[in-house]
């Protein structure tokens, strides 16, 4: 088992993904050795209600729109260009794809494309609500893996899969992120298991232990950490943990479901995605 066709997501309106995003994407896709695509959207601007004439004769509003979707477009072929770029560097076998569509589609048209690769790399920026809307899309709709890249700004060192660490709960989203993350688990030269005490009911008569034993059969050494919530949010606790012990790569289980397109999300997953404090590895 291991990750041949992996997408990647780059956003094109109204803020480009940043090239060091796409740079830190095509690290991962060397450390996976996997072959990938990479997405990009020209994007259909449209008004609201419709357009009427003294609108646009006062703000020229078909002007306004055409300068907008010609901006998407270009942007949409620059990342492209510059996945090309990074990937014939790195001898990895891309293809660009590139949509057209309403901002509105987006989400439905990058979770079929995600069913059909085996992980999907989404680079999210701090604070911008279209790429952490798409994330969340994905994460939830395509029930298939997801890597999450945090803001390049904040966190601007080469990713890497030497140190990972998984959250674990007991839980059915984290069994399923445990079982996908296997190839990466297998590569990496530390994995952490990281149990968070008294932060709420584990209905288990299971060990972490037991968890141990099973990734050792697949030939994953694991460290068990245990730590006491401490009237502090798990979000907080898992934040703390990375940092300190210097992880790479965060395993661990998205909890949501969506209502009417808004995706209601548990304490960790909305803290982690919000403010993601290096690369998550998502399964729900």
């Amino acid at each position: 088992m291991s990750f041949k066709d992996t997408l990647l997501v780059l956003t094109s309106y109204p803020k480009p993904t940043p090239r060091a995003s796409v740079d830190q994407a095509m690290a991962l896709g060397v450390a996976l050795g996997t072959n990938m695509s990479a997405i990009s959207f020209e994007i259909d601007v449209k008004v609201p209600g419709g357009s009427n004439f003294l609108a646009d004769t006062l703000l020229n509003l078909p002007g306004i729109i055409a300068a907008e979707k010609q901006k998407a477009a270009a942007n949409a072929r620059d990342l492209l260009d510059a996945f090309e770029v990074s990937a014939k560097q790195r001898g990895i076998l891309g293809e660009r794809l590139l949509e057209r569509c309403l901002t509105a589609l987006v989400p439905d048209l990058l979770v079929d494309h995600a069913r059909l690769r085996d992980l999907t790399i989404i680079p999210i920026r701090d604070g911008d609500s279209i790429e952490h809307w798409y994330a969340e899309s994905i994460v939830f709709g395509s029930g298939r893996p997801c890597m999450i890249l945090p803001d390049p700004t904040r966190y601007d060192r080469p990713p890497t899969l030497q140190t990972v660490a998984i959250a674990w709960d007991f839980s059915r989203p984290a069994a399923r992120a445990v079982a996908d993350a296997l190839p990466i688990l297998q590569q990496a030269e530390l994995v952490r298991a990281i149990t968070v005490a008294h932060e709420k009911s584990m209905k288990t008569t299971r060990s972490s232990e037991q968890l141990a034993a099973h990734l050792l059969m697949h030939g994953v050494k694991v460290e068990l950490d245990v730590i006491d919530a401490q009237d502090r949010s798990i979000g907080d606790v898992l934040g703390e943990y990375v940092n300190s012990q210097k992880i790479d790569l965060l395993v661990m289980g998205a909890y949501g479901h969506s209502r009417i397109r808004d995706f209601v999300l548990g304490g960790a997953t909305k803290s982690m995605l919000q403010k993601p404090p290096l690369p998550l590895f998502l399964s729900h």
